[in-house]
């Protein structure tokens, strides 16, 4: 029986973009033949990774977990290639999935969080597996998490808009708070939070709105 090497396994999966489990079964099967191993999973995953793997992703979803008492919590944004898969049990379970590790083993960076382990293999390695499943690039864009004295709070607002808030008080209060960013972004919590440039900009479109209205200065 050929030894099938990290460095054959990582070959095959720059070539193909399959997932690292199914590289090195495939590896198996084939005795060690790249071409071959290549081959076997061509018929197996076809080509859709690696063709999905150059593809744009502007649609997603965000994903949201608060642990340890309300204490922790993360956001992650996920993203896919239509509103469509957007609304795949498969992806969302992905995204959830990603949150939760993100929340809980507080990565330090994304690559980080694409190495957590996650069912038989990691964070990348599944996406991979998920890009082979669904057909569509899938890319994990960004994550942020929080950690807190008071409590957090969050809201989602379909799929796209997602908001996590550090406050101290009611449970009700909290979703509120957080319900109330989405609809209205606000740049920051108080006056002192707006840069200088950020209050010079709108007041010279209050100015030039005023001064466009036709009503004396």
């Amino acid at each position: 029986m050929a030894q099938i090497t990290a460095s054959m396994v990582k070959e095959l999966r720059e070539k193909t973009d399959a997932p690292m489990m199914e590289c090195k079964k495939a590896l198996i099967e084939a005795e060690g033949d790249l071409a071959r191993a290549e081959e076997l999973l061509r018929v197996k995953l076809g080509s859709k990774a690696s063709k999905a793997a150059s593809r744009v992703t502007a649609e997603g979803l965000i994903g949201l977990h608060i642990a340890v008492g309300a204490k922790v919590g993360a956001v992650v944004e996920v993203n896919c290639e239509t509103d469509f898969v957007a609304k795949n049990e498969d992806f969302i379970g992905f995204v959830n999935q990603v949150a939760v590790l993100a929340a809980e083993r507080a990565p330090a960076d994304l690559e980080a969080l694409n190495a957590l382990p996650m069912g038989e293999g990691t964070v990348e390695t599944t996406r991979s597996a998920l890009v082979g499943k669904i057909g569509e690039n899938i890319s994990v864009r960004r994550f942020q998490r929080f950690e807190t004295n008071d409590v957090l709070s969050s809201y989602v607002h379909g799929g796209k808009i997602g908001v996590m808030v550090d406050f101290a008080g009611a449970e009700d209060t909290g979703k509120d708070l957080a319900m109330h960013i989405a609809a209205t972004k606000p740049r920051a919590l108080d006056a002192g939070g707006v840069s200088p440039e950020d209050i010079a900009t709108e007041r010279s479109v209050a100015q030039q709105k005023a001064a466009e209205s036709g009503k004396p200065a």
